[in-house]
């Protein structure tokens, strides 16, 4: 990715292995939205005092020129089945995947509209 991605770590500790992750995911997104002006990523455990339970929270903004903001969040329960923060990691970088694609159909006017049904006056 041609901009540095901002990424930080909220109650848990840093991991080389989730910062390759995270940058390995971002790295994608220029597949979809090449004019991309920021990448911050937030990832957080809040309440790690507990043994079970803990959720996993993700939080990606991205911004787009001309103007738009858009934001993604997962958050993943630890239930001992699999990796809850690669697979939350995963999720919200997928729901950042659909949001640009969105916002890419739309500004090249992809997106279909409605006629106006009314009849003039």
């Amino acid at each position: 990715m041609q901009l540095p991605v901002k990424l930080s770590y909220r109650g848990l500790e840093k991991s080389d292995q989730i910062d390759n992750l995270v940058f390995e995911y971002a790295a994608r997104l220029e597949k979809f939205c090449d004019h991309i002006n920021r990448c911050d990523v937030a990832i957080e455990q809040r309440n790690h005092a507990h043994q079970k339970g803990n959720p996993y929270h993700v939080r990606i903004d991205v911004t787009v020129r001309p103007r738009h903001e858009l934001v993604a969040r997962e958050e993943q329960m630890d239930n001992g089945s699999h990796a809850p923060l690669a697979k939350a990691i995963h999720d919200a970088f997928k729901t950042m995947e659909r949001e640009l694609r969105r916002v890419v159909d739309k500004q090249r006017r992809d997106v279909k509209t409605h006629a106006d049904t009314r009849s003039p006056k």
